[in-house]
Order: C-alpha cells, then structure tokens, then sequence
C-alpha cells in the first residue's frame, strides 16, 4: 500500500513531467516560427485565409498559378510543430516553381491531438478539394516535409484503401516514414545531422501515436502495402539520420510496382529546401520538385 506521500510525490513528479512537455513543445513551436520569420515573402504573393470544417488553411498563389492545379501541402515539425506561418515560404516556392497554387492546411498536432488527427484533417481536406471545389484528382498533387511528408503517404495509402481517387502525384521532402526507428541512419549520421536526433525523434513519437503500434501503416507507411499508389517524388540529403526513412521507402514501393523517383543529395541536411533563400542546393532541388509537378499535371 502506497502512503498518502507517497502518492503526493509521484502527482508532483508527473505534473512537473507534462509542465516540462509543454514548455518543450512551446518553445519548438515558437523557434520554427522565429526562423520563419527570417524570410518575408515577395510582393507577388498572394494568401488567402481560409477554413475546411474546423481546420485552418491558406489558399497560396502567384501571379503565374495555374488556378485549375492544386498542390495540398502538409507541413513538417514532428506532428508537434510547425504551422501555416513556419512553412509558408517553402509551400509558395515549391507552387511558383510549378506554376501551381497551394492549399497548406493546419492541421491538428499532438500533443493535444494525436493520432489520428492529422491523418483525419489532411483526408478531410484533399475529399473538400474532390466533393466542395470540384476539382479532379488528375489535378491534384499531395506534398509535405519530414513527418508532413509520412503523413502524405500515410494519406495515399487510407485513400486507395477507401477507394477515393488518388491524386495524379505525390512529393516528398525528408519524410519520416519509419516511426519505430528502425533506420540504420538514425545512428549512423546522428554526428552529422544538424537538425534532428535520436532523442528528437522519440519525444515526437511518444506525443503523436501513444499506446498505438509505431507500425501501423498509417502511422509508419514504411510497414504498409504499397501497391497501386500513385507517382512520387522522393527527395533525401546524405546528412541526415532520416536518410534511410526515404530510401527504404523507395526501394519498397518501387518493387510493388510504384512509379518512384528518389532523389539523394550529397551532404544535405533535412529538409535543405526549406533554405532556398540562403541556398543554391535548395532553389536548384524545388526547381526539380516544380519540373516534376508540371510534368504530372500536364
């Protein structure tokens, strides 16, 4: 039998537990959008604020959009952080290179959401662009960052099992596809890796999936049946602890017979296209990713 005090000290141990979790979260949320802040956007851009159901989202153009074209991009940080502020800039570049507007929609995050929130949120989103805006599949591309762009495969996956039509394309940047870890890389490049570590990666998922199966293909897309899937784009840096997430994603999809184009940049950081105000590597990498989706679009 545990003691009154006892008890009292574990409920003070574990209040300060979550008070430590929130001040983490806090601050990872507020420095992605400090960094954000570095880069203002052009004149020529155009955002509109917008809402699907419960979810807020901004319409992203330029002058050269082709507004019949869709892009859905589902933002990085973890499922914890990131926001319609941190990534706006690299969802606009990636619509200007191919001449497309962006939908980025804001998502639901753990840990006050986990999943399947954001898996909910970003399906809820791509059927209100098929059944509210009328728009053809064969006009829509699904693209994300790191954990944004597991959740697009995740998306792909929940969609062809439903049996919505899928969208002509899918492009992922660094995502995390491999939420039980089990990359060679993630011990490998961790003295390399810049951005991410080991540590990292287990806070976000401790958050995000709770007592689920890390597993699940709906959560790790790496462990899923990938067959039937449509086109993707895959872009990974060499100095980066999820560079496995990438490749053995690719080599899998590709051997189910899915249209796969990875793309490997030597000595790349995570997400490096976030950085093409500073970069030539990353404006030359989102010139690659516009080429890819105006090929698909047509």
């Amino acid at each position: 039998m545990v003691s009154k005090g006892m008890q009292r000290v574990i409920k003070l141990l574990k209040q300060t537990a979550e008070e430590g979790i929130r001040i983490r979260v806090a601050q990872g949320r507020k420095g992605l959008e400090q960094l954000a802040s570095l880069v203002k956007l052009p004149e020529d851009v155009l955002i509109e604020k917008i809402k699907i159901g419960n979810i807020e989202a901004n319409w992203i153009s330029t002058p050269l959009s082709n507004l019949n074209n869709v892009i859905l991009y589902l933002h990085g940080g973890g499922y914890v952080e990131g926001s319609l502020v941190s990534h706006q800039d690299l969802a606009m570049r990636i619509g200007r290179a191919s001449k497309t507007r962006v939908l980025l929609i804001d998502y639901r995050r753990a840990p006050e959401n986990p999943f399947p929130a954001a898996l909910e949120d970003a399906l809820a989103s791509y059927k209100w662009l098929l059944e509210i805006k009328k728009i053809s599949p064969h006009k829509i591309v699904i693209a994300g960052d790191s954990s944004g762009g597991g959740l697009t495969l995740c998306v792909l996956i929940k969609l062809r099992d439903q049996g919505i039509s899928l969208p002509v394309a899918a492009v992922c940047l660094s995502p995390w596809t491999d939420l039980a870890m089990t990359g060679d890389s993630i011990k490998k490049n961790v003295k390399i890796d810049p951005w991410l570590t080991s540590t990292d990666l287990l806070f976000y998922t401790e958050l995000y999936i709770r007592d689920n199966d890390p597993k699940n293909p709906l959560i790790s897309p790496l462990f899923g049946n990938l067959h039937k899937l449509p086109p993707i784009l895959i872009q990974v840096g060499t100095a980066e602890i999820l560079k496995d997430d990438s490749i053995r994603f690719a080599e899998k999809a590709k051997k189910e017979g899915v249209d796969v184009t990875l793309e490997v940049w030597d000595n790349m950081i995570h997400v490096f296209q976030a950085f093409a105000d500073w970069a030539p590597e990353s404006k030359d990498a989102i010139i690659k990713i516009g080429n890819y989706i105006q090929s698909k679009l047509g």
